[in-house]
């Protein structure tokens, strides 16, 4: 497949030693160039945009026990109100990364942020539970196309520790956010008497961000911070080659237990500690609108300090050690684990010990966000990154946040029902005029009962950061090759580029293949891109 060669070869540097079978791609710093305004305005507009949109996926949250009083529903039903949502995020995720390899992402981001305030704003208005989870689908759909392409756009302008100082910055967004979304919630219901007005802050919020994607955010060139543009090939290649992407694979599924555990504890955390306070002889009923709140501090907090320090930690042992990335992530939920374990059993005990040890949970599970995204964005080729960070939210959406919300509930009612206590739940819960009344109370039946069924249920999180640990100590094995793999094909895409020549690019690919020590099938060089390097001659058949 022929391709448009790229003139310019700013950052990326031709091998001079031939007697390396592995070519020394030399990156220009980008801390040698000042930001420019163009790159601090873009990053800017995505950071803010991250930030409302993971307001508005937990504002539901802080608001949850309202919405079950409201609605007459149980936890499992509460849960599927999350599950909706994450489950057509994820099954458009696909769609929008294709699309996002190929157009305008400035218009699809303008259109998704666009779809998701409108969806948000009627939500709000109704009043039946059918209408109003359709609804919650449709944010989704909306979310997804800004999801799967942001994080490309930051790759396409930033290289090496600043791409990864930019998406800590992108990242940071998604604990903050979601801390607002809890103290969103609660304070506006608070503050208006109704649930439905927390559902009314992001969507003037999304078109405050749809003007400054339209009119101040830049839309680079694929691939532009690498130097070389790549020819794009099609999306079964595209799926075929990230497959056999060994670090691409095991990364995801490490996330995707990052998601599982992230999605269970924002969206049951706040019942559950209200609940253990409630076990503990706490009847104030204005309880669960304070702990939505702190909880919401919490979340906050741990991400300002954790999402950074993830990428801190990253930048600094990276030199020494090839396996730094996914070694961090293991080690951030392997210590994470236990913090969450003792959390719950402390939980009906010392309502304050349980905020700290849920505090330093979170630090740990969120040194994670930008390790994994830059992760991605080394061990996939520029022409696929949108494509991949489709592939990668719906794997781990899929097995992870969409499911455990639902998951959880619908245990914590398995494990009700063994108490003998669901039949009275349900009829309580719809009839009970205190309860629903004013501040909800947290249960309408037996506290105790109540905080043991979600306790069981969340127990099922560390089993899950404990085996999220091991995926990422196999990716391990894998970064350094499947590192080293991208940066050849974008380095023979700038070679033929600047030689005229493709048969010294393949000549160089041929002893490139025959000295790698990856296994043959995972994780293996993939033929497909072989079209992806650029060509500026025709071959001469007589040479």
């Amino acid at each position: 497949m022929s391709a448009v060669p790229h003139e310019s070869q700013v950052g990326l540097m031709k091998n001079e030693d031939t007697s390396d079978p592995t070519p020394k791609i030399a990156l220009v710093e980008e801390a040698e160039r000042p930001l420019t305004r163009r790159q601090l305005v873009t990053v800017s507009v995505l950071c803010f945009v991250n930030l409302i949109n993971y307001m508005d996926r937990f504002t539901l949250a802080g608001i949850l026990t309202d919405l079950q009083c409201y609605f007459s529903i149980g936890n499992d039903e509460g849960g599927l109100l999350q599950t909706v949502f994450i489950l057509s995020y994820m099954i458009f995720a696909p769609l929008f990364g294709y699309l996002g390899d190929r157009h305008s992402r400035k218009i699809i981001m303008s259109l998704g942020v666009f779809l998701w305030s409108l969806t948000t704003l009627i939500g709000s208005f109704m009043t039946g539970f059918g209408w109003f989870i359709f609804f919650r689908a449709m944010v989704g759909i909306g979310e997804a196309s800004y999801s799967t392409i942001a994080p490309t756009i930051i790759s396409d302008m930033f290289v090496k520790d600043m791409r990864s100082r930019m998406l800590a910055l992108f990242y940071f967004a998604i604990p903050v956010g979601s801390g607002l979304g809890y103290i969103t919630g609660s304070k506006m219901r608070e503050m208006f008497g109704a649930w439905q007005w927390s559902l009314r802050v992001t969507p003037a919020m999304g078109m405050l961000a749809i003007i400054f994607i339209i009119f101040f955010m830049d839309d680079p060139p694929r691939g532009e911070s690498e130097g070389a543009h790549l020819q794009t090939t099609s999306w079964g290649q595209d799926i075929k080659a990230l497959c056999k992407n060994a670090s691409f694979m095991l990364s995801t599924v490490g996330f995707t237990c990052v998601a599982f555990v992230a999605g269970a504890l924002a969206w049951w955390g706040p019942k559950f500690v209200a609940l253990g306070m409630a076990a503990q002889g706490n009847t104030d009923v204005s309880r669960e609108n304070d702990v939505a709140f702190k909880f919401g501090l919490i979340t906050m907090i741990s991400g300002i300090l954790g999402v950074p320090l993830g990428a801190f930690i990253a930048q600094k042992l990276r030199p020494k050690w090839d396996k730094t990335d996914p070694m961090v992530c293991a080690i951030g939920l392997l210590l994470s684990a236990p913090f969450l374990f003792f959390a719950s059993i402390c939980a009906e005990y010392n309502t304050p010990g349980t905020f700290a040890l849920i505090f330093f949970g979170e630090l740990f599970l969120n040194l994670n966000w930008s390790v994994v995204a830059d992760i991605l964005l080394y061990v996939v080729i520029p022409t696929r990154r949108s494509t991949a960070e489709a592939f990668q939210i719906l794997i781990s959406h899929a097995f992870g946040d969409a499911g455990s919300p639902y998951l959880i509930g619908q245990v914590s009612e398995i494990v009700k029902e063994s108490y003998g206590s669901v039949a009275s739940k349900r009829v309580e819960s719809a009839t009970n005029a205190t309860s629903c009344g004013g501040f909800p109370s947290v249960s309408s039946t037996n506290p105790v009962v109540d905080f043991r069924s979600l306790q069981y249920a969340l127990f099922i999180c560390v089993f899950v950061e404990v085996l999220g640990g091991l995926f990422f100590v196999m990716n391990g094995w894998f970064i350094k090759n499947d590192r080293d793999q991208v940066q050849r094909v974008i380095a023979a895409g700038t070679e033929t580029s600047s030689s005229g020549s493709s048969n010294d690019v393949e000549a160089e690919r041929g002893r490139h293949s025959s000295g790698s020590r990856m296994p043959p099938n995972f994780g293996a060089h993939d033929e497909s891109e072989d079209s992806l390097i650029t060509t500026t001659g025709r071959r001469d058949d007589n040479t």
